[in-house]
């Protein structure tokens, strides 16, 4: 782990940041837009209890929350990449929470709305849908209504609503303790000591110096332990929310409230479960492998990510790494491939690290404004470059989205987000691998692949496993203690690792520290993203121009398609278990060339 200064905001070129300006060009327009909001939500509340009575008041209404909704997400949008791009500036932060408070209170005072459309008869509601005026709210207001069952009274709404930011306590607290509070201290590397925490753990993990990952591993989850009690605690508590609101909102499980508004079946995420534990041979070979090329007595947990290929250092400047995208995504077009290349070169993207920054990558599509990027690029990290594919499959899917449907339509689901990412991973693989002159790079380019497609493919369905057992035993009665938990996540680590592995005291505590288990059912979709993207990527790159245009008709859909239905047009079935079957085989194969190196 080289230490390098890192520079302030200030010192980055304007050149290598993202450029705001097709949200906002002043400080003065977003402050005008945040004091419209509450006056968007008072015109919306002039409509109280005239909803139902007449197709124009309906319409008149939608006007006013579309605008609102816009509004409200350019400035959202605005004030969270200020944040992310310098979270130590406090006016980023008081911008950010004043859009928060403000939008909290405006939609408190706009419960009332969805709730009284739902009161209008199905059969009015229908024929008021025949008018052409209609059409840009027409799939929103039929998915709404599909909700009914699960929308509550006005008062009850407002009570959810204000309720709302006190839900996120355990999140927020978490993530309080363990990013901020926690101290888990300092690692002694070549490079002298350095500092454990939650950003730097992956570099201790990857660390070719076994004798680094064990220190930084025991150091890490001797902290844990000592706080088990409360981050069981905190997590009990978000279970228990989770369940409390499906309670209310009437449903059988917190699960299938968690995926009735995609509209998947819960069949989906046990026909993913069950085909992951039938495939766990070539996982635990995986592991064997992996324990033999890394010369090992026994392998233990700490040893899982680190490097299988060593000496592969390969500087790719960020220049290098677009035209990587440009050609490895030549399969999709020119049309594709000039606008993403644009894009990341030209305000797109907030390339390189600075203090103050948040860690690793994300997309932020917009209706108005250009699909964001964040990155932390690294021009000796190859795996940065498929973290730009990754982001920019995210940014095309928001690009195509935006502009194939209206605002109240747009917006994809996450189910379907990671199939367009994955998709570009997939495709930058393939391109490196089959252009690479180097042996030992195409060893490292599969190992990698290998291990990306365990990461997502079988280890967040383990993620998911262990959220719904933890949902599951509430709903049961059974109060989730640090023992509770860490017996059932134990019992995971030993069936997905398998026999090769051995575990520490402390490695079931790995449970208490996912931050994504405080947003319920939602690991799995990383799991079905990838099974869809394998199957579209193969069928894309062998197909012909129908192949292609079917997957555009995917990016196209937004939100205007249930995401089963969406993937469905592209190509691949996700209620049924083969893409998942698909993929575990892709993985197979990878293994299989592994095998050939011992």
């Amino acid at each position: 782990m080289s230490t390098h200064k890192i520079p302030k905001r200030s010192e980055i070129p304007a050149s290598d940041k993202w450029n705001l300006s097709s949200l906002y060009t002043s400080e003065k327009d977003w402050e005008m837009d945040l004091e419209l909001i509450p006056d968007l939500a008072k015109e919306i509340a002039s409509f109280k209890g005239k909803l139902a009575e007449s197709p124009d008041n309906l319409r008149n209404a939608l006007d006013t929350y579309c605008r609102m909704g816009m509004v409200s997400e350019t400035l959202g949008s605005y004030a969270f990449l200020l944040t992310a791009g310098d979270a130590e500036d406090s006016a980023n932060q008081d911008k950010y929470g004043r859009y928060v408070m403000t939008v909290t209170q405006a939609e408190a005072e706009i419960s009332f709305f969805e709730p009284e459309i739902q009161t209008i008869p199905d059969e009015t509601l229908e024929q008021w849908l025949e008018r052409p005026d209609f059409g840009v709210y027409k799939i929103y207001l039929q998915k709404l209504n599909r909700l009914k069952a699960h929308i509550l009274s006005d008062k009850e709404e407002r009570l959810l609503t204000l309720g709302s930011e006190s839900g996120l306590t355990a999140h927020n607290t978490f993530g309080m303790l363990t990013n901020v509070d926690l101290d888990y201290g300092k690692v002694r590397t070549k490079d002298g000591l350095v500092p454990l925490t939650q950003s730097t753990w992956s570099s201790f993990m990857e660390s070719e110096d076994r004798e680094v990952r064990k220190n930084a591993y025991t150091k890490f989850y001797r902290t844990f332990d000592k706080h088990k009690n409360t981050l069981a605690s905190l997590y009990a508590g978000s279970v228990a929310h989770d369940v409390f609101e499906a309670r209310a909102r009437g449903y059988s499980s917190a699960r299938q409230m968690a995926l009735f508004p995609d509209q998947v079946d819960e069949s989906v995420y046990d026909n993913l479960i069950s085909t992951v534990r039938a495939n766990f041979a070539p996982l635990h070979k995986y592991y064997s492998i992996r324990k033999k090329l890394l010369k090992l007595d026994e392998l233990r947990h700490y040893d899982v990510y680190a490097p299988l290929v060593a000496d592969c250092a390969k500087n790719t400047s960020y220049d290098q790494a677009v035209e990587i995208c440009r050609n490895a995504l030549k399969p999709l077009g020119s049309d594709y491939t000039d606008i993403l290349c644009t894009g990341l070169r030209n305000g797109w993207v907030d390339r390189y690290e600075n203090k103050g920054k948040r860690s690793g990558a994300f997309s932020e599509g917009v209706y108005i404004g250009d699909p964001y990027i964040l990155l932390n690029y690294k021009e000796d990290v190859i795996r940065d470059v498929f973290t730009m594919a990754h982001e920019g499959g995210h940014s095309m899917h928001s690009w195509y989205a935006v502009r194939s449907n209206p605002f109240m339509h747009y917006n994809y689901t996450i189910f379907e987000a990671e199939v367009a990412s994955t998709f570009n991973e997939q495709l930058v693989f393939e391109y490196l691998l089959k252009n690479s002159d180097s042996e030992n790079m195409r060893r490292y380019l599969i190992a990698t692949r290998a291990s990306d497609i365990l990461a997502t493919l079988y280890r967040q369905t383990m993620f998911a496993e262990f959220e719904h057992k933890a949902h599951v035993l509430v709903e049961q009665g059974m109060p989730l203690s640090a023992d509770v938990l860490r017996k059932e996540y134990r019992a995971l680590l030993e069936a997905y690792f398998g026999p090769e592995m051995h575990f520490e005291k402390t490695s079931d505590l790995e449970g208490l520290r996912i931050p994504h288990f405080y947003n319920a059912y939602y690991v799995y979709k990383y799991a079905t993203g990838i099974s869809a993207s394998l199957a579209l990527a193969k069928r894309v790159v062998t197909g012909g121009e129908k192949e292609k245009q079917d997957y555009f008709k995917f990016l196209q859909s937004g939100g205007s398609r249930y995401p089963i239905d969406a993937l469905k047009v592209a190509g691949v079935d996700m209620s049924s278990a083969k893409p998942v079957q698909d993929a575990c085989d892709t993985f197979a194969a990878l293994v299989d060339q592994m095998e050939s190196w011992l």
